[in-house]
């Protein structure tokens, strides 16, 4: 577990910026739904006037007015996705290249472990980064809304749905990350990386809502969780969740046998 200590040790020194930074996002945005909810007619007439498409993009719904705690919710829980996913992406490119980067496998395969266990123990400590981020922001929801929702009543099982669905889009932009890694002898701005997936997979299901179909959305995750569409029905899209499982499992099982018999450069 000494691996697993210090992999979660490196984690903690920017995680709980993370973790203060969702909060916070969350409390300020929130901030201005008593504004919202004060005329909710006027806010309903003129998202009218908007494209469907066009609320689509944002997060938003045509059967989840805005004016409502889970219709606002929906659309700030769509940046919440953005800045999740660029952590972790970044957590999955810097998985397995921080040693050829940094220059220390050598230092890390000379040592009595074999690498199963290293990988192991790697990928453990990156889903309890994960997961501590996740908690953040269960922690900010309940805060944000607690302290802006006035009379406000809402239907809080769609919302919990809404929420425990992250961990599984987290882990799709972890695997992307994790297996465009296993394939690149080098990566040098991990960052560049992590927010280049993030945003062009955003705009990619921007473009989707706007032009329509199905095919766009299947190579962008954010459409398989969409907040609109999980805070509406109050349940995820059973194909979309299966995909995003599959890609989940097939990305950790080639990373782990790539990783195991990969010739990494260390110098």
């Amino acid at each position: 577990m000494i691996i697993f200590r210090f992999e979660l040790k490196n984690y903690m020194r920017t995680l709980w910026i993370w973790a203060i930074s969702i909060i916070a996002l969350l409390i300020l945005f929130m901030a201005f739904f008593p504004v919202m909810a004060e005329d909710s007619q006027m806010m309903d007439k003129i998202l009218e006037n908007y494209p469907e498409e066009l609320l689509k993009a944002f997060g938003m719904s045509e059967y989840v007015p805005m004016s409502t705690i889970p219709g606002y919710y929906a659309f700030l829980f769509a940046f919440v996705q953005l800045c999740m996913a660029v952590q972790s992406a970044y957590y999955g490119f810097n998985f397995l290249s921080v040693e050829e980067r940094e220059r220390t496998a050598d230092f890390l395969f000379s040592k009595p472990v074999s690498r199963r266990r290293i990988f192991v123990e790697k990928y453990g400590a990156a889903l309890m980064a994960l997961l501590l981020t996740n908690i953040a922001l269960w922690v900010g929801t309940y805060i944000s809304i607690e302290l802006f929702r006035g009379a406000n009543t809402f239907e809080a099982t769609h919302i919990l749905i809404l929420l425990a669905s992250m961990p599984l889009f987290q882990l799709v932009f972890f695997s992307i990350g994790l297996i465009v890694t296993v394939f690149t002898r080098k990566i040098g701005s991990v960052i560049s990386y992590a927010m280049g997936v993030a945003f062009g997979l955003y705009m990619l299901n921007a473009i989707r809502s706007i032009v329509g179909g199905k095919f766009l959305g299947i190579l962008s995750p954010y459409y398989y969780f969409e907040p609109g569409y999980i805070l509406s029905e109050g349940s995820l899209n059973f194909m979309w969740t299966l995909l995003a499982i599959l890609i989940i499992g097939l990305a950790t099982g080639i990373g782990y046998k790539r990783y195991v018999k990969r010739n990494i450069h260390a110098l």
